[in-house]
């Protein structure tokens, strides 16, 4: 509902949190039916042990607020300066994710049950397996009895890491925004 939300009730279907979630818009209703929210258990002090041990081997041991941040529907974040790091802090720290993509592998290692991703400014986002943006995408063709040859996919965020790199690397038609501001150009070619 929040994408649905931000999006001011576009009359679309809404996939959210890599196909945990799906809403179905209802034109009589004029709104999204929720038709699957999923919610996965997460053991906290396994993920806890992981986070602190990858802190103390790359040296991000000061952080301020909490470790780790747990949604409700088993993600997780893995802020490197906390959970309520100042946002002139995070928007600072990584502005090239160099830092991140440095270190990527190896988080993707330790937290192997989960697709990792580099996440905002200063994070990892963590999807239990196998959630990820290509296959929550697959799920809707499939469920609406769409090909991958049906689709466009627009992203910004397709490289190494990237929450969109699972379908930019995949067999759907893709198109890549650098600049936001790029966006009615790019889609152009679609409308």
């Amino acid at each position: 509902m929040r994408i649905f939300n931000q999006m001011e009730g576009f009359p679309i279907d809404i996939i959210g949190n890599y196909g945990l979630q799906y809403g179905k818009y209802n034109a009589s209703s004029k709104t999204v039916d929720i038709l699957r929210d999923l919610k996965f258990d997460t053991d906290r002090e396994s993920i806890e042990k992981r986070v602190t041990m990858l802190r103390e081997k790359y040296g991000y041991t000061e952080f301020s607020g909490d470790n780790v941040e747990y949604h409700p529907s088993g993600c997780l974040t893995f802020p490197i300066l906390g959970t309520k790091a100042k946002q002139e802090d995070k928007l600072a720290f990584d502005l090239g994710r160099k830092k991140r993509r440095a270190i990527y592998d190896d988080v993707a290692r330790v937290f192997d049950d989960y697709v990792v991703f580099v996440g905002g400014s200063s994070s990892f986002d963590m999807a239990p397996k196998p959630y990820n943006k290509y296959y929550a995408l697959d799920l809707y063709c499939k469920e609406n009895n769409l090909s991958h040859s049906e689709v466009c996919y627009v992203g910004d965020d397709y490289g190494l890491g990237g929450n969109d790199e699972s379908v930019y690397k995949s067999d759907f038609n893709y198109l890549t925004i650098d600049n936001y501001l790029d966006f009615p150009k790019v889609v152009s070619v679609l409308l």
